[in-house]
């Protein structure tokens, strides 16, 4: 039989990933935990407790996701435009909302969240001809101008609410209005971060809240996300994984992320 490996060689392994961690670091300035993961074949556990190991040595700084090099000052992400986010990730997101569509039936009501994935989720809707009948409450502007020339195949219905200019979307005051009024048969909902263990995250806190809302007032949910999304973890916390039913994402997600996200007993399907 094959010996076991020994505690000094495991030691090595680790202290030889940690190290090449380091240069990444150096060379990036920024390395996500997702990158990490899959860089080394391990999970996003081990990714991130070899970060945790580098800072408490002082090489390194958490932040969220990932870390930059010890003493170096970041600013919060900016948040992209809608009109910058459909730029990205264009084929992924496509693939999304097409695997995403697939699921509706004809009769059926929706809620339908703002975001490029969705907003690819509504163009794949319109394409599906077969469907007739649909209801779909959306708080994305783009995405009931998107919908509206399916009118009366389709009828939209938007939420309303304050308008917010980067995302077109509608949030509180008054958004939470309707949804206290509705109970839909599905709810699609875009996110920036899967963890886990911290759940469903987005970026922008009022957006954040709204999604929550969204969940509530569906008798299923399923969360959008591409392979980018994986791991990471935002201010704003929609809801725990328990509370969606699926999550559709793209080929690109790591492999060991998405062993962890169905760990928790999240079905993953990956579009594409």
């Amino acid at each position: 039989m094959p010996a076991e490996p020994s505690d000094a060689a495991n030691r090595h392994d680790v202290a030889e990933r940690r190290e090449l961690t380091r240069a990444l670091l150096d060379e990036r300035g920024f390395v996500r935990v997702a990158d990490l993961a899959a860089a080394f074949g391990v999970t996003s556990v081990t990714a991130r407790a070899d970060l945790d190991a580098l800072e408490r040595a002082g090489a390194v700084r958490r932040v969220h996701g990932g870390a930059v090099p010890a003493g170096e000052t970041v600013r919060a992400a900016r948040e992209p435009s809608l009109e910058e986010a459909l730029e990205t990730s264009v084929a992924p997101k496509q693939r999304i909302g097409d695997a995403a569509a697939a699921l509706v039936s004809s009769g059926q009501s929706l809620l339908l969240d703002v975001g490029s994935t969705c907003l690819q989720f509504a163009r794949a809707l319109r394409a599906r001809r077969d469907l007739e009948d649909v209801t779909i409450f959306t708080n994305g502007l783009a995405i009931a101008l998107e919908l509206e020339p399916e009118i009366p195949r389709f009828s939209v219905v938007v939420t309303g609410g304050t308008l917010r200019p980067r995302q077109h979307s509608l949030v509180h005051p008054l958004a939470a209005s309707m949804l206290d009024e509705v109970h839909v048969d599905l709810a699609f909902i875009g996110c920036n971060g899967v963890h886990p263990e911290r759940g469903a995250t987005n970026q922008n806190l009022p957006e954040a809240q709204v999604k929550a809302l969204m969940v509530q007032a569906s008798a299923r949910s399923i969360l959008l996300a591409d392979g980018s999304k994986l791991g990471e973890v935002h201010l704003g916390r929609i809801a725990p994984l328990e509370a969606f039913d699926a999550l559709v994402t793209d080929a690109s997600a790591p492999a060991a992320l998405v062993a962890e996200l169905e760990a928790t007993g999240l079905p993953v399907r990956l579009a594409g």
